[in-house]
């Protein structure tokens, strides 16, 4: 924090206090978008295959159906870049003349109950001739592979290349090369509550109200009055309480458009609520990466050039606003991770396919991509005879700031003492003795590390380095301190459960010398809160937190002169805390009301040195900091039935200040679990004709609590200097770094049969196949 914090004497920042919007939550009285009711609800019709031409589509008789012709002068979703040779490419709001995978919604149907809709949806009748598909990101980059936009020369609809100078001359100094060929399959974020929409018009404004579960309410307004072609003041978005975003809710669906127009056209309200085969079908997927990786090193192990080929498998569309090129430009920026050197090349391509349109999801690219390097890693250390810790330590980032390859700027960090402290912790030495013990009694255990950075909190010239038309980053706070000494904060970014609401109000009420309690948070609300970019990538504490604070000390620098003014002392020697004003070293002291009272109703006695009432805005928009950790995994691998069993899991993190030790903590638990998932379980199937198989939770299988083991969490506070909080994100990190952590543990386990799996999830199918080409490997050599 800054100096103006040492006055208020409550120190709100870092205590570990409960949550504030928890009480209505766990009491059962939430508000979400579901419960509020309507006389009209709606149901999609979807494709049934994954490429075909629409041919007829027939519903029953009086049947109220919507189809792409009856939206007449609504426009397609168009999400753009200006470089990487980005090929734009529309999506229709229904699918129009063709559709492209299965899960498109091709009609709208409306009735009056929500079992009725789908009854009605059930019952039309849409004929399709089908068209070859492909699926594979791999597949689509042949020569003849069916293309899925006839519009685009190729499927390659987003490409970045970058290269050094110097790479050749200093790939070819190599003294090993060591590769790797690694594969994360597809997955679904699964939020608890699925996506859900609610749409109302006003007939006395002719405005329509926008109720539905999004991270992004000021960009839906945008995106959704720019399709239909109508001023952004007649759309009020808002997001209430959501179930789980993950970033699935950070994209725009159709299905959205479709019942604002439909509700602009009716004059009603329009309900939809996606189920859960709905959300793993057409809901966002996200990850699908097929990545190449190859590192040049030295006699010392030290890793002196890096290339990759990287194939992200976009699905049928571009996602708006980020684009189908987030994944693929974020791997190819930030794969180098936290290892210094200085000769990199690398080829990153976004490759459509007839499959569900991929999204951001928690972690967006960087769980693959750490997964790569740190298999990487742990593949030289094995060629070099070193331990994997070691390796790391030979190549860590030490010096800061530290420019990347690729021309990151990286802040204060603790690479190496991430990694030493978690070597201390988890008794490194004292395992490789348990493990060899258990070797000899037939039981495989295995430990694996991963050391990885999680850039958080950037802003604008971040993103404006992408060439999107949309440049996102900044955010305004605006802060009202009400007549009675109640404080209300509005935000542009609107929380999905991170705990938001409480740690901005510990940041404020350190300012204002108010309790947490005292202070409200308003968003989700494009009629009450300023314009802002939502909540993802790890941004809201840092960027809303700093524009929080900014906001706050202007209320704090009020207040004090106020308080001068009343106490006749100089305002460095007041002191705001406890809900009061003192001077410090007396007994003088007036409550903080009766200063915010005085700053609306006695204007007068302040001779112009303030303006009336105390409403204040700030904006923030850093150059972004990176948070880091070391994650530690260990398991135990039944090699008779392929499964995998976590024993412990340890992480070391370092996310700044920590302004609320408790979510953070949960912040980094809830991360850890999904990177679980992600490397053992999570894995959206499709056949090779585009039908999912796993279109229900009985063949989805997200962690649940017994497959997560006992967490251990260890934090370094390193105060980020370009933070004005200190604070650094930390949203993200539990989901990036403990997949490469499980997946090293398990191949460490399974080192004794020099059998490798480098493709998640390692579900016990793929373990038992690597498994048993040892055993053919055997029998082949027996029968010699």
């Amino acid at each position: 924090m800054t100096a103006t914090t040492a006055g208020s004497g409550l120190k709100w920042v870092g205590r570990a206090i409960r949550r504030l919007e928890d009480p209505a939550l766990v009491t059962g009285r939430g508000n979400f978008t579901a419960d509020l009711p309507a006389k009209h609800y709606v149901r999609f019709v979807r494709s049934a295959v994954a490429s075909g031409r629409i041919v007829s589509i027939n519903a029953p008789d009086g049947a109220r159906i919507i189809r792409i012709a009856d939206l007449v002068g609504v426009g397609p979703i168009r999400p753009m870049l200006s470089k990487f040779n980005y090929q734009p490419v529309e999506q229709p709001i229904l699918a129009k003349d063709v559709v492209r995978f299965v899960g498109e919604p091709i009609a709208a149907v409306v009735a009056p109950t929500n079992a009725a809709a789908e009854d009605l949806a059930d019952a039309v009748e849409v004929e399709i001739e089908e068209l070859p598909a492909v699926i594979d990101a791999r597949e689509a980059l042949k020569r003849g592979a069916p293309l899925v936009h006839d519009k685009v020369p190729s499927n390659t609809v987003v490409e970045g290349r970058f290269k050094t100078e110097n790479f050749d001359a200093e790939f070819a100094k190599a003294h090993k090369i060591v590769r790797a060929t690694l594969r994360s399959n597809r997955q679904n974020a699964t939020p608890l509550e699925a996506r859900a929409a609610h749409a109302a018009f006003d007939p006395g404004s002719g405005r329509v109200t926008l109720t539905c579960t999004t991270q992004m309410p000021h960009l839906v307004r945008t995106a959704i009055a720019d399709v239909l072609k109508f001023p952004e003041s007649d759309i009020r978005v808002v997001a209430p309480d959501v179930g789980g975003g993950f970033g699935q809710k950070m994209s725009l669906p159709g299905e959205y458009v479709v019942l604002v127009w439909l509700a602009r056209q009716t004059r009603g309200a329009m309900a939809w609520s996606e189920d859960r085969r709905e959300n793993l079908i057409a809901g966002f997927h996200s990850r699908d990466q097929h990545v190449e990786i190859e590192g040049a090193f030295d006699e010392h192990g030290r890793l002196i050039a890096l290339s990759s080929d990287i194939a992200a498998n976009i699905g049928a569309y571009s996602c708006f606003p980020t684009t189908c090129g987030v994944e693929p430009l974020m791997a190819m920026a930030e794969l180098p991770g936290p290892y210094d050197f200085r000769a990199y090349s690398c080829v990153a391509r976004g490759v459509a396919t007839h499959t569900c349109t991929m999204a951001p999801y928690r972690g967006v690219s960087r769980p693959v991509i750490t997964f790569a390097i740190e298999r990487l890693m742990d593949k030289a250390a094995a060629a070099f005879g070193l331990d994997t810790d070691e390796i790391r330590r030979r190549n860590l980032i030490k010096t800061f700031p530290y420019t990347s390859v690729t021309g990151l700027v990286f802040d204060e960090g603790t690479y190496v003492e991430t990694l030493d402290q978690a070597v201390t912790h988890i008794d490194l030495k004292a395992f490789r003795a348990e493990q060899r013990d258990a070797r000899s009694r037939g039981r495989y255990l295995g430990i694996g590390f991963t050391t990885f950075s999680e850039r958080t909190g950037y802003g604008s010239p971040a993103f404006a380095a992408r060439g999107m038309e949309i440049t996102p980053g900044w955010e305004t706070v605006s802060i009202t301190m009400d007549p009675s000494g109640l404080v209300e904060a509005r935000i542009g970014a609107s929380p999905h459960g991170q705990g938001l609401r409480t740690t901005l109000a510990q940041i404020i009420a350190d300012q204002v010398g108010v309790a947490p309690q005292h202070v409200r948070i308003i968003h989700g609300d494009t009629d009450r809160t300023p314009y802002g970019w939502g909540t993802f990538a790890s941004r809201s504490l840092v960027i809303s937190g700093g524009a929080s604070l900014l906001a706050a000390q202007k209320i704090r620098k009020k207040l004090l002169t106020i308080a001068g003014h009343v106490l006749e002392a100089a305002t460095e020697d007041i002191v705001l805390e406890d809900g009061n004003a003192k001077v410090s070293g007396t007994d003088r002291t007036v409550t903080i009301a009766s200063l915010a009272r005085a700053a609306y109703h006695q204007t007068h006695q302040f001779k112009g040195e303030i303006t009336p009432g105390l409403n204040e805005s700030a904006d923030y928009d850093p150059p972004g900091t990176f948070s880091n950790a070391c994650h530690v995994a260990i398991v135990e691998v039944d090699i008779e039935t392929g499964r995998v069993s976590l024993q412990k899991f340890l992480a070391v993190e370092d996310a700044g200040r920590i302004i609320n030790p408790l979510i953070a903590d949960g912040q980094v638990h809830g991360g850890i679990a999904q990177g679980i998932g992600n490397a053992l379980l999570e894995e959206i199937v499709y056949d090779a004709l585009g039908n999912v198989q796993t279109a229900t939770l009985a063949d989805y299988m997200p962690p649940t609590a017994h497959e997560i083991p006992p967490i251990e969490l260890h934090h370094i506070e390193s105060p980020a200097a370009s933070s004005i909080t200190g604070a650094k994100g930390i949203g993200e990190g539990g989901a990036i770094g403990a997949p490469a952590a499980v997946l090293n543990a398990v191949n460490d386990a399974l080192s004794p049969f020099d059998v490798e799996i480098d493709e998640m999830p390692a579900t016990p199918q793929r373990i038992r196949a690597v498994l048993r080409t040892v055993q053919k490997r055997s029998n082949e050599l027996s029968k010699r």
